[in-house]
């Protein structure tokens, strides 16, 4: 029995090693290892030998199948392989090229240090809202206390659409106040709301300023708020920022939809004496704000005899200058790869 078992292994071996095609190959296998292959055929006589014999025949007849299985294991993968490049072939691919590179993509700064913010502000309440960046006059400009003869209504300033005659104008958002007026009408008072988005102005460039950037909105209404509100929501957000304390300063700032107004500065975080980012003050303008003007509450259909509120603007796209020292605001929308791979994870 030994003999032949020896030989089937032999056969077996030259049958697979001349095999064409995977289909053939299965044909082999099954007349070797089968039900009523031929190895099985001798695995069923075990039975007849003698006693002393079975044990060495028997562990040879497994070594055999074994070996068998193996050799048909290689070459089914190998004609695997062939038929596929056969058929990739035939549609014009050819599988020895390297396949095409996936790259990660990566969250832009501006957009990183928006979830940031949001995330600081849910915790403190506040929810978050959006608007159109396409945007009535009304609400840009006559809901905000904005008069008509201000020059922010100018061409020079605003991006205006084309409309006929009889048709209300329309133009880009120069901010992203609009947004606060929407929300009072929608929700009224009490209210904590911020509205992150893109903003349109027609700007001078320079690596401080954009035609095209990023803001954040910042609006709440309730009854007796005042500053010391306000002071301790900024300086909370910026302290969940930069996870420090920054210096900053508070000084009075005109603008129509508040009343008070103020302005909110940082110390520049790229120079001790002055630069082209803080224009040689050594600060940088962060955050407009004030208290509600009480005729945009009213405009809002919010009664300001019994509501106040304080309102903010916050840069976001200067957040991000900060926060990853970019020296030049123009690089946030340049689409300039070599940019913006800085900021893969």
């Amino acid at each position: 029995m030994r003999e032949r078992l020896e030989a089937l292994c032999g056969e077996g071996l030259a049958a697979i090693a001349a095999a064409e095609s995977r289909a053939q190959l299965a044909e082999i296998e099954s007349s070797f290892l089968g039900r009523t292959g031929a190895l099985t055929a001798q695995l069923k006589g075990l039975g007849k030998l003698e006693a002393a014999e079975r044990p060495a025949i028997g562990k040879l007849a497994n070594e055999i199948k074994q070996k068998l299985q193996q050799a048909f294991d290689a070459v089914g993968e190998t004609l695997k392989q062939e038929e596929l490049a056969a058929d990739l072939a035939s549609v014009g691919v050819d599988c020895s090229l390297p396949g095409p590179t996936v790259e990660l993509g990566s969250v832009h700064p501006v957009m990183a240090i928006a979830r940031e913010l949001e995330d600081i502000f849910q915790s403190m309440g506040f929810v978050i809202w959006d608007g159109p960046e396409l945007e009535s006059e009304a609400n840009n400009f006559d809901a905000l206390n904005i008069p008509s003869d201000h020059p922010a209504r100018e061409s020079h300033d605003t991006i205006w659409m084309k409309s006929a005659d009889e048709e209300p104008r329309r133009c880009l958002r120069t901010h992203t106040s609009p947004v606060q007026v929407r929300a009072l009408r929608e929700f009224g008072a009490p209210l904590r709301v911020i509205a992150p988005g893109r903003v349109f102005r027609q700007e001078a460039q320079d690596a401080t300023h954009e035609h095209t950037f990023h803001q954040m909105e910042g609006l709440v209404v309730g009854k007796n708020i005042g500053v010391p509100h306000m002071l301790h929501a900024m300086n909370s957000m910026l302290e969940g920022v930069f996870k420090r304390k920054l210096e900053t300063r508070l000084r009075p700032g005109f603008f129509p939809f508040v009343e008070p107004g103020f302005e909110l500065d940082a110390r520049c975080p790229f120079c001790k004496g002055g630069c082209k980012v803080c224009k040689g003050s050594t600060w940088i303008e962060l955050m407009p704000g004030g208290l509600v003007h009480p005729n945009v509450l009213t405009a809002a259909g919010v009664d300001p005899n019994e509501y106040s509120g304080f309102a903010f603007g916050l840069g976001l796209s200067r957040m991000a200058m900060l926060r990853y020292g970019i020296h030049d605001i123009r690089y946030m929308c340049s689409g300039d790869l070599r940019f913006l791979k800085q900021f893969k994870a």
